[in-house]
């Protein structure tokens, strides 16, 4: 029995160490996210908390008060009131305060559990400096982390299914002669290729509202704008996910590889897109490398029409972005998409 065992052991060790693709990646993934991550949020440590300055000069003057020589706190200077209101409103900055020669003020989002942190530390170092600042309103309705942070769960399940039901599929159908069998019909590869799509735009739009009408129903979420724009942009931002996975899907004949490949694309497009927490305190780099990802469309098109109300023309920009996006990587799909294993 442990012969028989071994012999299964052994075999399975060879196959994988002769797929260079899978072990290639299995090396590479983890390297390649540690260095991307530390890249991106690089500095001597991660800032735990991020408040803006609201003045008239761009430029921060620490010595305007102990709080902002703070460690671990990221300072973003802002110039517009009413921006600076609505990122605090919307969970984007854990604290507001302005400086003035008579103390100064601050702003909170009740709601805000890194905000509460954030104003003890604040009235911590305001007490060295004599305790003279002091609380201001934000007028308007604040808006809960739950209400902020469901367009990103939505989200990320989309992108898991995706990504993962598609192209980990079809590696799978090439690997087990399915698609080989296939290549024998009229079939074309753009065909199949459509095929797919419709069959995991059905479940994943299903699936989404579902997820999201009982979301809504029992936790009472925020939902400022029309259904019908919400509904665009996750069919929209689904078909754009999904050709993406077709991409990957198009040549590779190892679930392992797929699975790296895949895995490679969904992280740092999960930290990056704002899924759990807004950017707003990462650097330029972070915040343009964002933009390549159809997940931070996505999230930013659904947000505004959930928490401000946003029109159809005013997330067209972001649709036409994934629109341009799907195009692309269904061209790419079908061009390179191979029936069977060479």
């Amino acid at each position: 029995m442990l012969g028989r065992i071994y012999a299964i052991f052994a075999a399975r060790n060879r196959e994988f160490m002769r797929d260079r693709g899978t072990l290639s990646w299995n090396i590479v993934l983890p390297v390649a996210l540690m260095f991307g991550l530390s890249f991106v949020f690089s500095g001597e440590g991660r800032d735990q908390y991020t408040v803006g300055v609201l003045q008239e000069t761009e430029t921060l003057d620490t010595s305007a008060h102990p709080f902002l020589e703070t460690r671990f706190i990221e300072f973003v200077v802002l110039t517009d009131e009413d921006k600076a209101f609505e990122k605090v409103e919307r969970h984007q900055l854990d604290l507001l305060v302005s400086f003035g020669e008579e103390g100064g003020r601050y702003w909170i989002n009740p709601d805000s559990p890194k905000g509460y942190f954030a104003e003890r530390i604040l009235k911590q170092a305001d007490t060295e400096a004599g305790g003279l600042i002091e609380q201001a309103e934000i007028t308007g309705d604040a808006i809960r982390y739950v209400d902020w942070v469901l367009p990103g769960i939505l989200g990320m399940n989309m992108m898991f299914s995706c990504l993962f039901g598609v192209g980990y599929v079809v590696v799978r159908y090439r690997k087990n002669g399915f698609l080989k069998r296939l290549r024998a019909t009229p079939l074309r590869p753009i065909e199949f290729i459509a095929a797919q799509i419709g069959s995991r735009m059905t479940l994943i739009m299903a699936i989404s509202i579902f997820v999201y009408t009982g979301t809504h129903l029992i936790l009472d979420t925020r939902m400022e704008g029309s259904y019908l724009t919400l509904l665009v942009i996750a069919a929209v931002g689904a078909v754009s996910l999904i050709s993406m996975g077709l991409v990957v899907a198009a040549r590779v004949t190892s679930e392992e590889l797929a699975g790296g490949l895949l895995n490679m694309i969904n992280w740092p497009m999960m930290l990056l897109s704002g899924v759990w927490f807004s950017l707003e305190g990462a650097g330029p780099l972070a915040q343009s490398a964002a933009k390549i990802f159809p997940l931070t469309h996505i999230l930013d098109a659904a947000r505004a029409v959930m928490l401000d109300g946003a029109t159809f023309v005013d997330v067209m920009p972001s649709l036409l972005t994934l629109a341009g996006m799907s195009a692309v990587f269904l061209f790419l799909g079908a061009r390179f998409f191979r029936w069977h294993p060479e």
